[in-house]
């Protein structure tokens, strides 16, 4: 079992310290209700992979690096590589490990490159990632300087992804990811009113809830006052009113329950009660930006389009387009 110690330690010694009164016990309570099969495989994988120490770290370049071919012998250096390809697909990234390309299916640097520069600077700020994968942009939150970063997300795959990475970045850098979705961490009751954290990132998780009103009001409650929401989801062209709500699957992707368009999407905002709202990108997915590769060997956009028409999914509907929309709590 992956511990914890160092996220309760650092929670500790922040703001967001009331966490600490539910989050242990649900997070043992995630692993009891639900254990992946292959956990205590991945935590013995980490654990047996090669020791060398990264000379240097950069997060803030489009393939998170740790170390350098240099800082590795070749024997081990194909050990890890090896070891690294058991845990696949990786889909978001990418990253390099001591000289080891790991070519993740996303190339989630396109994303961080478009929103970057309409963020309220992250140096000191405390951050959630809901939706996080294996944490890639967690990573390029702490290249940025942020003070906490913690991301959430079910899968307990990508949490063995992640903590494969930051036992080589550094074990005590305060970025933390818990196999939970974000209905399932603690709320900051009335008692605690005024904390939170500065920036919530929801990306890539609205149209897989069946509830989107629910979720927005989740990300609000997260925040402290003039924190800010950075939301990023698919899109459909259209007005206020327009909204896709596919009749089965969407890019062959079952649990799609509706693609708003961006109108619709600010006045859901506002109505939750965020303020300042506005659509810093929008964008058609272009088979560059998300495809195969040999660390992501399955299915991958291409395969999701119709192929005599790229403008459409392979259902009929239109091709994923993905917006950005930054705003605040007041």
């Amino acid at each position: 079992m992956f511990e914890f110690d160092t996220l309760y330690r650092d929670l500790k010694e922040s703001e967001l310290a009331p966490w600490l009164d539910d989050l242990p016990d649900q997070i043992e309570q995630v692993f009891k209700e639900k254990t992946h099969g292959f956990l205590a495989d991945w935590v013995q994988l980490i654990h047996d992979m090669p020791k060398p120490q990264p000379g240097s770290v950069d997060f803030n370049t489009g393939r998170v690096r740790i170390g350098c071919a240099e800082d590795i012998d070749t024997a081990d250096a194909e050990v890890l590589e090896q070891q690294l390809r058991t845990i696949i697909p990786w889909r978001k990234g990418p990253y390099e490990l001591f000289g080891i390309h790991i070519n993740t299916e996303w190339r989630s640097d396109f994303k961080w490159d478009r929103i970057q520069p309409h963020l309220s600077p992250l140096k000191g700020r405390t951050i959630l990632d809901v939706g996080c994968g294996n944490g890639y942009h967690m990573w390029r939150m702490l290249g940025e300087g942020a003070d906490l970063v913690i991301g959430a997300d079910p899968s307990q795959f990508f949490l063995a992804q992640f903590r494969a990475i930051k036992q080589y970045a550094g074990s005590d850098l305060p970025v933390h990811l818990l196999p939970m979705k974000s209905e399932q961490l603690p709320a900051f009751t009335r008692e605690y009113k005024g904390i939170g954290f500065d920036t919530v990132f929801s990306m890539g998780v609205l149209y897989h809830r069946a509830s989107p009103v629910t979720h927005l009001q989740e990300l609000r409650s997260f925040l402290r006052r003039g924190g800010e929401l950075v939301l990023e989801t698919l899109v459909i062209e259209g007005d206020e009113q327009t909204t896709l709500v596919p009749e089965d699957r969407y890019a062959k992707m079952r649990n799609v329950w509706f693609v708003a368009s961006t109108p619709f999407l600010i006045r859901l905002l506002e109505r939750v009660g965020f303020v300042n709202c506005r659509i810093v990108d929008e964008c058609v997915t272009s088979l560059e930006e998300q495809r195969a590769t040999d660390w992501m060997n399955f299915e991958s956009l291409e395969d999701f389009l119709d192929p005599a028409d790229h403008s459409k999914t392979i259902e009929g509907y239109p091709a994923p387009r993905r917006a950005t929309i930054i705003c605040e709590v007041p």
